[in-house]
């Protein structure tokens, strides 16, 4: 089931390759879509929810 998540400071594409290197530097089997229009980050992969909240605000994003 994929994991959809709403980040509000998401404003640009280089924002979202900085998002999607850190996911997948951790883990890298994970299929990351971040739709920056609308905000959300959306992940397949086998972490867990919190895993991924973390990374994203490690970034230095803000959710939702």
């Amino acid at each position: 089931m994929a994991l959809k998540l709403n980040v509000p400071t998401l404003t640009s594409t280089e924002a979202a390759k900085e998002i999607e290197e850190t996911i997948l530097t951790s883990e890298p089997d994970a299929r990351v879509e971040i739709d920056v229009e609308s905000k959300t980050v959306t992940i397949e992969a086998k972490a867990s929810e919190e895993t991924f909240k973390q990374l994203i605000v490690a970034t230095g994003h803000k959710l939702a």
